[in-house]
C-alpha cells in the first residue's frame, strides 16, 4: 500500500510515463533528475517540469494522497460526495475540496483514461487490505 508522498508521485510517474519521464512542452525524453525538488529538468528545451504538470494535480499543494483519495470518494460513487463531506474525509478546507471537486470533474472529461489507471489502484490497494 502507498504510504508517503514519494510512493504516490512515483506511482503516478509509472500511470503516466511508463517510468520514463517525458516533457510536457517538448515531448522530450531527455531528462535529468532533481532530486531534491522531485523534479525533472529537460535537457532538450531546458525547463523544469514534474509528473503533475498537464494534470489536474498541477500547481496545488494538497498532497497526492489525499488527490487520490478524493477521486476514489467523488468518482467512485454514483451518488457524489458533498464539499463539506470530502472536506472532512480528506482533512481540507471546504474551499480545497471544493476546487479539487471541480478538477476532478474536468478530469472526467479531459483525462479520463489517468482518473482510470488512479481508481483502479485504489480499489486493488483497498482489495488488499
Amino acid at each position: 500500500m502507498l504510504k508517503t508522498s514519494k510512493e504516490y508521485l512515483a506511482y503516478l510517474e509509472q500511470i503516466r510515463w511508463g517510468g520514463i519521464p517525458q516533457c510536457p512542452y517538448c515531448e522530450s525524453i531527455k531528462a535529468s533528475l532533481l532530486k531534491k525538488e522531485q523534479r525533472y529538468h529537460c535537457n532538450e528545451c531546458f525547463t523544469s517540469y514534474s509528473v503533475t504538470v498537464g494534470t489536474l494535480f498541477h500547481q496545488t499543494h494538497v498532497d497526492l494522497k489525499k488527490w487520490f483519495l478524493a477521486i476514489a470518494l467523488v468518482v467512485g460513487r454514483p451518488e457524489g460526495i458533498s464539499v463539506r463531506k470530502l472536506a472532512k474525509a480528506i482533512e481540507v478546507n471546504k474551499n480545497t475540496a471544493a476546487l479539487m471537486i471541480k478538477r476532478i470533474h474536468q478530469a472526467a472529461i479531459d483525462e479520463p483514461e489517468l482518473l482510470e489507471k488512479i481508481l483502479g489502484a485504489e480499489i486493488d490497494e483497498s482489495s488488499r487490505t
